[in-house]
């Protein structure tokens, strides 16, 4: 979906609506773990109650992005197991404190820093 494509309610209501938004729920979901969904899924996601065949179209042009990339990602393969470790540190006597409670984190794959 272009950034600077807008959507409208002045087209044509689409026919049925509850599809419309079931489409749209899923989509929420899969934007989840596809951010590169999330413009296209916040423009579509305004319009729940009166959608339009414009709206539609939107979401099957989104659809057919997803098939097309189903295949990317990162895969992670070694010949030895990969341990994922996390480490957190937290001042204890801090957390009843509010202002002075720091925490700090770092999570390791294998030997390398992810987070």
């Amino acid at each position: 979906m272009v950034v600077s494509q807008w959507l409208s309610s002045e087209s044509s209501p689409f026919a049925d609506p509850t599809l419309y938004r079931s489409l749209v729920g899923a989509l929420q979901y899969l934007m989840i773990a596809r951010p590169d969904l999330a413009h296209s899924v916040n423009s579509i996601i305004q319009f729940p109650h009166v959608p339009t065949d414009d709206h539609f179209q939107a979401v099957k042009w989104i659809l057919h992005y997803v098939k097309g990339t189903l295949h990317f990602g990162l895969r992670f393969t070694s010949s030895s197991s990969i341990a994922l470790v996390a480490y957190l540190d937290a001042d204890w006597a801090g957390c009843l404190d509010t202002r002075r409670s720091t925490s700090g984190y770092s999570i390791y794959l294998g030997n390398n820093l992810v987070s």
